[in-house]
């Protein structure tokens, strides 16, 4: 699979450039561009003809390239109405062409019914996959780390996810769930400490802040959530929901209530790619600086370091429980989108959470 980001190497070293997933085509090579030949979509690498796509059974376009396509294929994409969106390499939200508004509509007001509705069933899965992710997560640090298999604050803690997804079930109100996330997040983050093994990190992680963060590691998580939660809230704009009504956060005026619902499945690979980063001491104390009110962030080095790892990570193969095949981290987001759009058309009985293996 092409590289999401980054200038592209040699000719030669180029991968396949597309990818069609759910009936919906995404173009990962920034420098590729689409033109319409006929009853086909055509990819064009300096004006040489790379791959052809049929219109047939194409249900949309996000294009994460720089160059673009051509008026005759926007034309004929508004024409069978296709939309096609615009999404910068680095995952911002850009823009979308497409005929006139027809099943946005309809889709929204699905969307406000379906989570009405199926609200708690929703938020009972999401939390259980971010539980079951989370133990995942920590799973992982123990094989890697022997020595930490007999911890026995560690081992307390899968306990508490374990049962935690067991709980999430007997309850019948949202707010419940919420409940049991929050004191399961507050247990997990009491050990997450232990998770950082490289004993020559100069940080100590104590508690969970968010607003302001108020020590480097928290402000490393703040800075790569609020990447993820940005691509997820690109990806929903691309499928036609509405990123500001979720069905576990509460509305609140500028927040994107959904991207944040669905970034829960994902928080696993953000807190995975954080530990990473300090243990193999990627960022340091150099990369933060501290503010006069007691806020700490990533200084302007520190930002680019970790976007430039940000964007390595989203090339990275992961296997999609629910399609049964490797994608490029990056197009998680696109992917989860579109399964719960399908799930609000009433296409599939039942939106699939992203689970880790």
């Amino acid at each position: 699979m092409k590289r999401l980001i980054g200038n592209p190497k040699k000719n030669d070293e180029r991968k396949i450039i597309m990818r069609r997933l759910l009936n919906t085509i995404y173009i990962t090579d920034e420098e590729m561009y689409l033109a319409l030949d006929g009853e086909n979509i055509v990819c064009k690498l300096e004006n040489e003809i790379k791959l052809r796509v049929p219109f047939d059974n194409i249900e949309g376009i996000v294009c994460m390239n720089y160059v673009g396509c051509s008026p005759a294929l926007m034309g004929k994409c508004v024409s069978k109405m296709i939309p096609i969106n615009f999404i910068s390499p680095q995952g911002r939200f850009l823009a979308k062409v497409c005929g006139e508004t027809k099943g946005n509509v309809f889709l929204r007001v699905q969307q406000l019914d379906c989570f009405r509705e199926n609200g708690l069933t929703l938020t009972q899965n999401t939390m259980a996959a971010k539980f079951s992710n989370t133990r995942q997560l920590i799973k992982r640090t123990l094989h890697d780390n022997p020595e930490l298999r007999e911890d026995n604050e560690i081992a307390k803690i899968l306990d508490v996810l374990y049962d935690g997804i067991e709980k999430v079930y007997d309850t019948e109100q949202i707010e419940s769930v919420v409940g049991i996330e929050g004191n399961c997040a507050q247990s997990y983050f009491s050990i997450f400490n232990k998770l950082i093994t490289n004993k020559d990190v100069p940080f100590t992680f104590n508690y969970r802040n968010k607003r302001p963060p108020l020590d480097p590691v928290n402000a490393l998580l703040s800075f790569v959530y609020t990447l993820e939660t940005t691509e997820y809230g690109a990806a929903l704009e691309t499928v036609g929901l509405d990123s500001y009504i979720g069905f576990c956060h509460t509305l609140r005026s500028g927040r994107k209530s959904l991207a944040c619902d669905l970034v829960e499945e994902a928080r696993c690979i953000v807190e995975r790619f954080c530990l990473s980063l300090l243990n193999l001491k990627i960022v340091g104390e150099e990369d933060f600086e501290k503010q006069i009110s007691g806020a700490v962030y990533l200084n302007e080095d520190g930002r680019k370091k970790v976007l430039a790892k940000w964007q390595e990570k989203k090339r990275t193969d992961i296997q999609h429980p629910y399609l049964k095949q490797k994608i490029p981290f990056g197009l998680l987001p696109y992917i989860q989108s579109n399964l719960l759009a399908k799930y609000v058309r009433g296409d599939i009985e039942a939106y699939p959470p992203y689970l880790q293996k």
